[in-house]
């Protein structure tokens, strides 16, 4: 009977026996969060049902003993995130597993309380805040160890398997990693390790890269941008920077108008008291985080905190942000950064597409405080702020890395390494990479020669009818320090060959100097401004108002420049110009101002600026500015010579011009320009002063846009633009337009300006189209709807004053529109 029983026994529960004999008797994990993968210190892990658990260490890491106890989950808790449950057959019977929490959908719950402990600990934070930024100690330094990845995310292997594309990319699947969740491709990977050196009086800031790993983007000024000095988060500063945005910190010192603070939770360890401190936006689609942090009791200092954004933050294209630091405590009063990791999920169309997860780790190695050594490498600069990047950086061996990275790669970054290196040893690869180049910049590469851009190469417009235009230019491969382009154009309506040579040689590129001559024969096609739409491009054809006369001109140019900087931000260039105009149509003849002739005239100018601490991104030959904290100012001197040449006249003329971007937090971003100059001498209207107008339904920021062009000529004048960009605004408080991220702006453009008698009777002949503004105040104003759909901007421009003239056929109000893809 006992064995009829045991039998039976064994039959029914041995399956249940057999579980609990696969998983071990002591459990062990990893809790980490899902987006940032960094470990959660002290979450709940308990078992269930019954009463047994842990709290994590500091760590993330837990053990949790089983034995005698009837639990088949593990339940894991923690303030800010989802709870999970995890089968008790999941844990191996060696090793730790990983443990993912996602966060929760945060939910602002008031609770009245005699005392609000959270705002009570946001006070003592706040109050030693200088005593805990590391920007209080007279000087300071560290090796920085930099680390980027770029990943693929939600890449569906089986549809990429199945694409042409891919047939001889299928090694690429291959990396394709889902222990995150939604798989991801990891795609690029670069390293930077260095030296970085700070002095709080006078302000002084060092960065030396002694190596960089950049997978053969062999680009100096992108391993500059890639150290510690552009990209350092100071969580005890008021705003934190996000992309393009400045953030009001949870440490701020009006943090209490933003957020909620609580404290949920204490905890010791080692003897040293911590407070869990916790932080929620007051109020939705403003620039405020959400996250915890771990605060010592005693100093007050942040011992660890975690900053999130979600969808619904005003910020385009990310779904997720995470930014995580780490401190470590020097002495008894010091803590120190040790880590830094800002995560960032980008979805450009759409967060149910696939796309992109950046990752920056950055880690802090050797930390020296008020050292002889830190001076002595300061004294170095030049200017205030400096990057060195060290000979041969960017040639470090594979075990150099190994020997100096702070962090071991894991599987996935070693594997990017790899990846790289064969697509850029693949000819096909290059194809795909010049297909794509093509189709965005508009330039396509042949060898040592480029073609481009392939957006002027078909126009039309009422002189030239319909318009071919070919251009051809050189890469380094055909010279490192010399760039030739030239293009072809001609109009089917009248029947004209036009064109453009020029050639630039560069001496040296950092600091820059180069000599450029240019030989030009062409139409005036507006190509004054930098966003403008020119009329020789496509583009323009669908968007011009209709009833204003289109102006021609065709000017013969001739043109030596040399242009030299240091590196101090202060430039220099020289010009030498002669320039023959031929008006064509809608504008006055030529037959008012010469007799049998051509207008010719002979200039030279001089031109400085000063930009300090601009900072640029090289490209082959040209570079972009990714300006400066600073105004920028431009002084030029102009001085035509009478009978140089064959040229007709003799005068003097000077302009300057200031210009400023400035962030305002928590009130968005000014921008504001002005400028201004005097001539001295007679002269027709082509090289008087033409106030910059624009004859085309795209927004232009640098131009007039309710002004006609040639509307109005000064020999004299003075003007300023101005333009707020506010940010959410008043779409904030609006659940439609909070939603849809809209943006406020307003804009307003001045300009003053007189005419001399003699410039007034040369010029005003029968049938001009000019104005004089006469000492009136030229203004118009806008306002609008940025971030339309994420791309679009809407303007609504009101001319107040002055009236227009019949002849310019301006109005006095329009709408706008451009193309303005801003995170």
């Amino acid at each position: 009977m006992r064995a009829w029983v045991f039998c039976f026994w064994a039959f029914i529960f041995g399956p249940a026996v057999q579980v609990a004999q696969a998983h071990p008797v002591v459990l062990k994990g990893l809790v980490r969060d899902a987006h940032s993968e960094e470990p959660i210190p002290y979450a709940s892990v308990a078992l269930w049902p019954g009463t047994r658990g842990v709290v994590t260490d500091s760590l993330g890491l837990f053990k949790l003993n089983v034995q005698g106890t009837n639990a088949d989950s593990v339940v894991i808790t923690y303030v800010g995130y989802s709870r999970k449950s995890i089968p008790v057959s999941a844990f191996l019977d060696s090793g730790v597993l990983n443990i993912n929490l996602e966060r929760a959908v945060s939910k602002t719950v008031f609770v009245k309380t005699k005392a609000n402990w959270g705002l009570i600990l946001w006070r003592k934070v706040v109050r030693k805040k200088l005593q805990n930024d590391k920007s209080r100690f007279a000087s300071y330094s560290y090796e920085i160890h930099n680390k980027l990845e770029l990943d693929l995310n939600r890449v569906n292997k089986e549809k990429l398997a199945e694409m042409r594309l891919m047939k001889n990319f299928s090694f690429i699947l291959n990396n394709i990693d889902t222990t995150e969740g939604s798989p991801i491709l990891p795609v690029f990977l670069t390293e930077t390790l260095s030296d970085y050196y700070y002095q709080r009086k006078p302000l002084r800031r060092r960065e030396v890269i002694k190596a960089s790993k950049t997978n053969g983007i062999n680009n100096e000024s992108v391993t500059k941008n890639l150290g510690n000095m552009y990209q350092n988060v100071n969580v005890y500063a008021n705003f934190i920077p996000v992309f393009d945005k400045q953030f009001i910190s949870p440490l701020s010192d009006n943090g209490d108008a933003f957020y909620n603070y609580g404290v949920p939770d204490t905890i010791v360890e080692n003897g040293r008291r911590f407070f869990h401190w916790t932080f929620t936006a007051k109020r939705k689609g403003e620039s405020t985080f959400e996250g915890d942090a771990w605060v010592h009791d005693s100093t007050f200092a942040i011992q660890r905190i975690q900053l999130r954004l979600t969808g619904n933050s005003p910020v385009n294209f990310v779904e997720n942000l995470s930014i995580y630091q780490d401190f470590r405590q020097l002495n008894d009063s010091l803590w120190f950064l040790s880590k830094d990791k800002f995560i960032a999920d980008i979805f450009p169309i759409g967060k149910e597409k696939f796309g992109m997860k950046g990752r920056k780790t950055t880690t802090y190695r050797n930390v020296e405080i008020n050292t002889p050594n830190i001076t002595e490498q300061l004294a170095k600069n030049k200017l205030s702020e400096e990057v060195v990047v060290l000979p041969n950086a960017e040639e470090k061996t594979d075990s150099f890395w190994t020997s100096k990275r702070h962090e071991v790669l894991n599987k996935n970054e070693a594997s990017v390494y790899k990846m790289i290196d064969t697509l850029q040893q693949m000819p096909l690869f290059k194809k795909y990479t010049n297909t794509v180049t093509f189709l965005t910049t508009g330039y396509k590469p042949i060898g040592n020669y480029e073609i481009g851009p392939w957006f002027n190469w078909i126009s039309a417009n009422a002189w030239e009818g319909f318009r071919a235009r070919f251009d051809l230019g050189t890469t380094p491969g055909f010279n490192k320090k010399m760039y030739l382009h030239g293009y072809l154009a001609y109009g089917f309506g009248d029947k004209k060959f036009k064109g453009k040579a020029e050639a630039y040689y560069f001496m040296k590129k950092n600091p820059r100097q180069y000599v450029h001559g240019t030989y030009l024969n062409d139409l005036d096609n507006g190509q004054n401004y930098y966003d403008e739409v020119s009329l020789d491009n496509i583009f323009s054809l669908a968007i011009r108002k209709q009833g204003i006369p289109i102006k021609f001109m065709k000017v013969e140019m001739q043109e030596l420049e040399y242009f030299n900087s240091t590196a101090n931000g202060l430039s220099a260039k020289i010009e030498v110009r002669r320039k023959l105009f031929t008006p064509l149509q809608n504008l006055p003849s030529r037959d008012f101002f010469v007799k049998g002739g051509t207008i010719n005239n002979f200039e030279t100018s001089l031109r400085f600026r000063f930009a300090y601490l601009e900072r640029f991104l090289d490209g082959n030959f040209f570079r972009t500015s990714l300006g400066s904290e600073f105004p920028i100012v431009e002084l030029r001197y102009s001085k035509g010579w009478n009978g140089v040449m064959g040229s007709l006249y003799n005068y003097n003329k000077f302009d300057f011009r200031i210009n400023d971007y400035q962030k305002i937090p928590p009130l968005g971003s000014l921008e504001y320009s002005v400028y201004g100059g005097k001539l001295y001498g007679t002269l027709p209207y082509m090289l008087l002063n033409v106030a910059p107008g624009n004859e085309i339904y795209y927004y232009n920021k640098y131009a007039f846009n309710l002004m006609a062009r040639f509307e109005y000529i000064t020999d004299q004048y003075i003007g300023a633009n101005i333009e707020h960009n506010i940010g959410p605004g008043l779409f904030k408080y609006i659940g439609i337009t909070r939603k849809l991220k809209l943006r406020q702006f307003w804009n307003a453009k001045t300009l003053a300006g007189n005419l001399t008698d003699a410039n007034r009777r040369l010029n005003f002949v029968p049938n001009h189209p000019f104005s004089d503004l006469s000492g009136k105040l030229y203004t118009e104003v806008g306002t609008g709807i940025d971030n339309i759909l994420k791309v679009l901007r809407l303007d609504l421009v009101w001319r107040l004053s002055p009236r227009p003239l019949p002849a310019a056929q301006a109005s006095r109000f329009g709408v706008f529109g451009s193309f303005r893809v801003a995170f």
